[in-house]
């Protein structure tokens, strides 16, 4: 659903964690912080998912396997009180329209909030960093109206090869920094691409306003705005 279709309850998020990690505790510091600078109590309860049953899932193709799985997850939520689900990761969002014709509470999509960011920014042409999944289908193809600029073959075994690496072991490398880094502009100057989308939750462990050197789109920082926004 659209942060709309969401406003206008007092919401208790359902974060379903474990995809790795290290994105949970992200989203979780990053909500915890804004509600304590607003002054709010924060309403949230957390289920822990498997990111290897998860990553089996996406490997196969399999949408609807992944999409009952995770709607498992936020039954068990539900039932703990949350009215809005979360799903901390962009991989798993493969299964989003699955996932939305049977989830027990509403989920916050991150590829609708994604879009419609980059609309009202006007990018109009980008690139992805995050797994060969993301990557390989252009966000989903959800990105409407958007132009995604896929790097060379070498490039994504790369991408998804260290992203897979860091969101596994939580470990940031300065040599993939700098890779990523490199690439980036490589994409601008190669493939005139605008910006480079952080398909990636735990690309927040390497990259942030202060140390990203190349025009982005932090997605999980779009996400966390659009659930604090109806939360």
């Amino acid at each position: 659903m659209t942060t709309n279709e969401l406003s206008g309850t007092d919401h208790v998020i359902g974060l379903v964690g474990g995809l790795g990690v290290g994105a949970a505790i992200h989203y979780y510091r990053e909500l915890a912080a804004a509600h304590d600078d607003g002054r709010q109590p924060m309403k949230l309860v957390m289920a822990h998912a498997s990111i290897a049953r998860v990553a089996a899932y996406a490997a196969a193709g399999d949408r609807q396997g992944l999409a009952d799985y995770l709607a498992g997850f936020l039954a068990r939520l539900k039932l703990a009180g949350a009215t809005i689900g979360v799903v901390p990761a962009v991989t798993p969002h493969l299964c989003i329209d699955e996932l939305k014709a049977i989830p027990p509470i509403p989920v916050c999509d991150i590829t609708a909030v994604v879009r419609d960011h980059l609309r009202e920014r006007k990018l109009s042409r980008v690139a992805l960093f995050g797994t060969r999944f993301v990557v390989e289908s252009n966000f989903y193809g959800r990105l409407d109206g958007v132009e995604v600029v896929r790097p060379h073959d070498s490039e994504i075994d790369f991408i998804h090869t260290a992203y897979s690496e860091l969101a596994k072991t939580g470990v940031v490398s300065d040599d993939d920094r700098r890779q990523f880094t490199a690439l980036a502009n490589t994409l601008r100057t190669r493939d005139g691409v605008e910006a480079v989308l952080l398909a990636g939750t735990d690309l927040a462990l390497m990259f942030n306003a202060s140390n990203t050197l190349f025009p982005h789109v932090d997605c999980a920082r779009v996400h966390v705005e659009a659930i604090l926004a109806v939360a």
